[in-house]
């Protein structure tokens, strides 16, 4: 589904919001930081359905933002790792 940056920043303030609250932690906060996670977290989700052959391509506004979501909760799981190794 194609989007402009408004819908993106739309949905990785959704799926940055959720991710957060499925994985509560210690992380940087703060609206933008969510907004950017979740986009990241979308490009992460995107590329997964992209590369792997057990997730579909497509599926809508809602697939979408959960495949954001759990790229966004990959995103964060990954970042405590690296964090709690460095600090």
């Amino acid at each position: 589904m194609e989007y402009g940056w408004l819908s993106w920043i739309i949905i990785g303030l959704i799926a940055g919001a959720l991710a957060k609250w499925i994985s509560p932690g210690k992380e940087p906060g703060g609206l933008i930081i969510t907004i950017v996670i979740g986009i990241v977290g979308g490009i992460i989700g995107g590329w997964l359905a992209n590369n792997l052959p057990i997730i579909p391509r497509s599926g809508g506004l809602l697939w979408d933002i959960i495949l954001a979501t759990l790229g966004a909760v990959l995103l964060l799981w990954i970042y405590r790792l690296v964090s709690s190794r460095t600090g």
